[in-house]
C-alpha cells in the first residue's frame, strides 16, 4: 500500500502551481479556444433548444394558420391563435416545462456571454479587433433574436436574461474600477 504523502499541503500547492510551466501567450491560445469553445456550444444551445421546437400547432392545424374556435377548423390567412392553451409552430418543446427551461435559459445565457467577455478581452488591442468585437455582437444579436422567437411570450422573462447577459460585463467593469482605484490611492 502507498504511503501517504509527508505534506499535502505542499503536494497541492505543486499540484495547482502553474508557474514556469506555460507563457501568457500559450495561456491566451488555450483560454480563446476554450472560450470559443463555450460559445459556439452554448449558441447552438439557444438556436436549437434541447427537445427541438414545435412542427405544427395543438390542434393539428397547418403552420401559419388560425385557429377557428367556432367550426373546429382552420381559416387560411389569419394569424395563429398565440394565446390557445396549446402550443404553435416554432416554440420551444422543452418551454412547456416552465420552470426548468428558465433556468436552461439563465445558464445557457450566462456562459454565452461570458466566454464573449473572455474573448473580447483576451483579443483586446489585436489586428483585427473591432472585427471580432462586431463578429461577437451580432452573435449575441443573433442569439437573443432566437431565443425571443422560441420561448412563449412572457415579456417579463427577457428582463432576467438581460440581467443575467450584462453580469460578466458589469463584473469585468467593476473590477477594472477597483483595480483602477487602488492604483490611484497607492500612489
Amino acid at each position: 500500500m502507498a504511503n501517504p504523502p509527508e505534506n499535502p499541503k505542499k503536494m497541492l500547492t505543486v499540484l495547482f502551481s502553474h508557474e514556469g510551466r506555460d507563457s501568457p501567450t500559450e495561456v491566451r491560445n488555450v483560454l480563446l479556444v476554450v472560450a470559443t469553445l463555450i460559445a459556439a456550444v452554448t449558441f447552438q444551445a439557444g438556436v436549437n433548444p434541447p427537445g427541438g421546437v414545435w412542427q405544427d400547432s395543438s390542434d393539428g392545424g397547418i403552420p401559419g394558420q388560425a385557429i377557428n374556435t367556432s367550426s373546429g377548423g382552420n381559416i387560411p390567412g389569419q394569424a395563429i391563435n398565440a394565446n390557445s392553451s396549446g402550443h404553435i409552430p416554432g416554440q420551444a418543446i422543452y418551454a412547456s416545462q416552465t420552470g426548468p427551461f428558465y433556468v436552461f435559459l439563465v445558464c445557457n445565457t450566462l456562459a454565452l456571454s461570458s466566454s464573449i467577455n473572455l474573448i473580447i478581452f483576451l483579443t483586446w488591442g489585436f489586428p483585427y479587433f473591432l472585427e471580432v468585437v462586431v463578429a461577437t455582437v451580432s452573435m449575441a444579436v443573433t442569439y437573443g433574436s432566437a431565443i425571443f422567437a422560441v420561448t412563449p411570450r412572457l415579456h417579463h422573462q427577457f428582463r432576467w436574461l438581460l440581467f443575467t447577459s450584462s453580469v460578466p460585463f458589469v463584473l469585468r467593469l467593476l473590477i477594472q474600477m477597483g483595480k483602477y482605484y487602488v492604483r490611484a490611492n497607492s500612489k
